[in-house]
């Protein structure tokens, strides 16, 4: 896949959270998961492993940074991290918040639903992310520097 192929490349990939010289947060719109980011490099690479041992290290911080916000503000059952590229070989890592009342807890998010979505904690959820999004740009920006 070229630059020119590539969709994280030709735009943000999302609604745009945060965006830094190495890397940005993007909101993911995924139906049912309200609380899904994405962390992805800036920089067209397809492999964690691509990148320098700094470059490694600013990335996993800014997912740990992405992680402890939804944490923070949301308090979900779990939070999921994945790096998977099968579908868009461009280094992005999912930050996922999930709830055990999501349609597919405790299985992942691309496997089979286990019961109907929850709309009433969904959009609760979902009022909840300007005021969660504002912090994590703080923190973000802090970390950046």
């Amino acid at each position: 896949m070229t630059t020119t192929d590539c969709p994280l490349c030709r735009d943000s990939g999302g609604p745009l959270v945060w965006h830094g010289q190495r890397l940005r947060v993007i909101r993911a719109e995924e139906p049912g998961f309200p609380a899904f980011y994405r962390v992805v490099w800036n920089a067209h690479v397809a492999e964690f492993s691509d990148l320098s041992s700094a470059g490694r290290q600013h990335c996993m911080e800014a997912v740990a940074v992405v992680e402890q916000a939804l944490r923070d503000h949301l308090a979900p059952t779990k939070i999921n991290l994945a790096a998977l590229g099968n579908m868009v070989p461009h280094l992005h890592w999912h930050v996922i918040a999930r709830f055990d009342w999501d349609s597919h807890f405790p299985a992942p998010v691309w496997a089979v639903p286990q019961r109907p979505r929850a709309a009433q904690p969904e959009a609760a959820l979902q009022a909840l992310l300007p005021a969660m999004e504002a912090q994590m740009r703080r923190a973000l920006a802090q970390w950046a520097g």
